[in-house]
């Protein structure tokens, strides 16, 4: 395995996350979930990789491997140059006030019965980094970094609108001043017009605190609206990764371009003469998935090498790599 660069805070390695199937009284296994299929890619310094695909192509599940809230089946995950793919969890203890996660739902993320300031001091209470009034202190300091009123603190979360639910989950990821952040759909949940200011408050905390974020969504115009790269998924492997602007600008693979033409352009006449792609056929069985390259079902240029080999994820220049043999 190549050592990590001194500028990546997450390196990834053919990491693999299969879950098992098993039936019968003595549980025997029948086979797995290949959720996550022998994916690879980084997450330099104060950075902000987009990770896109549709429902249930394993973008949750790469996020919390890398959190460790899984035990990965086989490849690497590389923190901080340390490698916590199998570490122990005495180990991982220490490391874990390094990471954040803000989740997609804020009302079933926050303990209904915790108040407000108690949720956003527990991180602080379990990695034994302030107790008393220097807790207190700490957390009305989170409060007001975002943009809530330290005298909401004593509120239990159903007091709150949505938004505010969201921003209590942001404060309680930034307790520990992590260096990473995992942004599971952090705006799925909530309205549009909420959803731009949550948006705006991750981009200033990025730039005043100096955090790296993995970004996990469904609508590709925030995500490019946020990220500096992004990294497309299909059926539990990485198919495209590039700069922002460029994926837009020149999607290689087909997959993502049909994800694109999908995308509504604020212009009438634009959208007018455009051409829709609608790919045939449902996503496959991360259960029993295709062989070879696993959208060759779906393909409109596939050909038959297509459904016997993988392609690589390749540089096709321009740091834009793509794994697709038409390419």
């Amino acid at each position: 395995m190549k050592i990590p660069r001194n500028d990546t805070t997450v390196e990834v390695r053919n990491l693999k996350m299969y879950f098992p199937i098993t039936r019968g009284l003595l549980q025997r296994k029948v086979g797995d979930v290949k959720a996550v299929d022998d994916i690879s890619f980084e997450i330099e310094n104060h950075e902000t990789l987009g990770l896109v695909g549709e429902s249930g192509c394993g973008k949750t599940t790469t996020g919390r491997c890398i959190l460790r809230l899984y035990r990965p089946t086989s490849g690497h995950i590389v923190f901080e140059g340390k490698d916590i793919s199998s570490m122990p969890e005495r180990k991982l203890k220490p490391l874990r006030s390094s990471m954040g996660a803000i989740f997609q739902d804020p009302y079933s993320s926050l303990n209904p019965r915790q108040t407000a300031g108690s949720l956003v001091g527990d991180p602080l209470k379990v990695h034994h980094l302030a107790s008393g009034n220097e807790l207190n202190e700490r957390v009305e300091v989170l409060f007001r970094l975002v943009g809530l009123d330290p005298g909401m603190m004593d509120r239990v979360p159903h007091e709150f609108s949505g938004g505010q639910r969201q921003r209590i989950g942001l404060a309680r990821a930034l307790a520990c001043r992590p260096s990473l952040v995992i942004c599971d759909e952090p705006i799925s949940a909530l309205d549009v017009s909420i959803q731009a200011q949550i948006i705006n408050l991750l981009e200033e905390l990025q730039e005043k605190v100096g955090l790296t974020y993995l970004f996990i969504a469904h609508d590709l115009a925030v995500v490019q609206h946020i990220s500096n790269r992004i990294a497309v998924m299909y059926l539990g492997r990485i198919v495209e990764i590039t700069g922002s602007d460029e994926l837009y600008e020149n999607p290689l693979h087909p997959y993502t371009r049909a994800l694109l033409s999908a995308v509504p352009i604020p212009d009438p006449h634009t959208e007018k003469d455009r051409m829709r792609i609608v790919l045939k056929g449902e996503v496959p069985s991360p259960v029993n998935p295709p062989p070879g390259c696993h959208f060759h079902p779906r393909c409109q240029l596939a050909m038959a090498d297509c459904s016997v080999e993988r392609p690589p994820l390749r540089d096709v220049g321009g740091e834009h790599l793509v794994a697709c043999f038409r390419v």
